[in-house]
């Protein structure tokens, strides 16, 4: 048993993959809580895919692809803040418009490149056996970013996500706190992309934090837990990978999404079982 955990480690690329998957995990999981609480799986979902044409356009001009990347999903996420409060536009509405445009870009720019199956394929699915040392020390201070972020608006945050009627009776800037979320987001987005891609980066935002949702109802606790869950995925997922040579980024998802169904069922108080063991008590 301790030789199929020490062996895959023996692999330069396995150490700096496993390290990447538990950095992503962490850092969509502790964003993620915002996103479950908010109800912005949808937004987070338009934004992953919405980086396309950066990555395109970095690609086409032999740029850097996470820089191409941040700049697509920030400018994006600025914009979907924009047209939600100063039109009259429903926020849902003005996610559809901008998410299909971004993405309709990004297709044909993509279709362009005559490679794009072959050089594009771990944007869209993700290579987390591919990240290179610069990567990991990218992901890790952009992590570090985010969570300090987060960390020092947490109050504002907390309130925002609870009671956004208070938040503005406290004179709060609310739509500034609020572009500030979308673009940590956007930034949680591009960190996950060599890790799971962007066509699956949605679920590890959502399911770590869904999962620690059902488990409590503090904040503090469910970013805990949403973390240590994302970052479990992340190693158990890698190893998964591994083993059964399955793509990495499919084998972390569907790794939160069992830990989910274990929580849906079994949690305390909130778990299918659980509620139907109170009903025939």
């Amino acid at each position: 048993m301790l030789d199929a955990l020490l062996q895959p480690l023996t692999y330069a690329f396995m150490q700096r993959g496993l390290l990447a998957a538990i950095l992503v995990g962490i850092i969509c999981a502790v964003i993620g809580c915002y996103v479950v609480l908010r109800s912005m799986a949808f937004l987070g979902d338009a934004l992953a895919h919405a980086i396309l044409p950066g990555v395109a356009v970095a690609y086409l001009i032999g740029g850097n692809l996470l820089i191409g990347a941040l700049a697509a999903a920030v400018l994006v996420a600025l914009s979907i803040g924009f047209l939600s409060r100063r039109g009259d536009l429903k926020e849902d509405t003005a996610i559809g418009i901008l998410f299909s445009a971004a993405l309709a870009l990004g297709v044909a720019l993509i279709s362009s490149i005559r490679t794009y199956a072959v050089d594009l394929s771990h944007i869209l699915f993700g290579d987390v056996l591919g990240v290179t040392p610069t990567d990991l020390w990218l992901t890790a201070g952009l992590g570090v970013l985010v969570i300090g972020v987060v960390a020092f608006f947490y109050r504002p945050f907390l309130v925002m996500a609870f009671d956004p009627v208070l938040a503005t009776t406290l004179r709060w800037r609310t739509g500034l706190l609020r572009n500030l979320l979308l673009v940590l987001l956007a930034l949680t987005i591009v960190i996950s992309m060599q890790t799971v891609g962007i066509g699956l980066v949605a679920a590890m935002l959502v399911t770590p934090a869904a999962t620690a949702y059902l488990l409590t109802r503090r904040l503090r606790v469910m970013m805990l837990l949403s973390a240590g869950i994302g970052a479990f995925s992340g190693i158990v997922g890698l190893y998964v990978s591994y083993y059964l040579n399955i793509a990495s980024g499919a084998a972390i998802v569907l790794s939160a999404t069992l830990f989910f169904l274990l929580a849906f069922f079994l949690a305390p108080q909130r778990g299918l079982l659980w509620q139907a063991l109170r009903r025939h008590a």
